[in-house]
């Protein structure tokens, strides 16, 4: 067997002197799709920062593509094939649509993802792409966060919380172009508090309790009362 795109291995992680993630081992191959799901405060946010190198770690910790890269900085990371759509979108203010957008290819890394293609999957960004990003509505702003980060070209791109805050049919518009995202052979890691969208739109999930994993299977395969247990623990299923 080739080895993993990522891998995880028994990754700790810490804000100051709080620990946020218990030995978290994790695997994810060429081309999969694979959820993240959990309660609040799990460590789903604190696992998609690791990845990305906004918060650091041993080297050996986070492995992409064969290199341990845990204790890289976030825009060698970047470089390196992983992007990262952030909780809450994180547009620059001061910047419109065009440049926010032209901020994500700053990696210069080849591969299919160009302004016109972004605006072809969101019509609406090339409508709008000299306004200020933050004018934008709730949902425009987060196709801003995704094109930001298609723009990069990765590998690896990874969706935290996309569907946070916003309106059920915006959240349907931008569920409905992942398949053509992922269609170009990324692999992508996905965390969703909607476990009904995460588990329909990927092959596999991973649960996280209290900062470890509570569950890893197909989604296939997992029913909802092995969901019910790995999110609240035995006694509340």
């Amino acid at each position: 067997m080739p080895d993993p795109l990522l891998a995880l291995n028994a990754l700790d992680a810490h804000y100051g002197d709080f620990q946020a993630l218990y030995g978290v081992d994790m695997s994810i191959e060429r081309g999969e799709v694979v959820s993240i799901i959990g309660a609040n405060g799990a460590g789903k946010t604190t696992l998609m920062r690791s990845i990305s190198g906004l918060t650091r770690n041993d080297p050996a910790q986070v492995v992409f593509d064969g290199r341990p890269i845990g204790d890289l900085r976030a825009d060698l990371i970047a470089g390196l094939g992983i992007a990262l759509v952030p909780e809450g979108r994180q547009l620059f203010p001061s910047l419109s649509v065009e440049e926010n957008l032209v901020l994500g290819g700053k990696t210069k890394r080849p591969g299919p993802w160009s302004l016109e293609k972004v605006y072809d999957l969101f019509p609406i960004l090339g409508e709008r792409r000299g306004q200020a990003s933050t004018s934008l509505s709730g949902g425009q702003q987060q196709m801003v966060a995704i094109g930001r980060a298609l723009m990069a070209n990765p590998e690896l791109i990874l969706f935290d919380e996309i569907s946070l805050g916003l309106a059920p049919v915006v959240i349907g518009t931008i569920y409905d172009v992942l398949p053509g995202i992922i269609g170009e052979g990324m692999t992508a890691l996905l965390v969703e508090q909607d476990i009904s969208r995460a588990l329909a739109v990927s092959s596999r999930v991973y649960c996280l309790q209290e900062g470890r994993v509570s569950l890893e299977g197909r989604t296939d395969q997992v029913s909802r009362e092995d969901i019910t247990e790995a999110y609240f623990g035995a006694a509340a299923a």
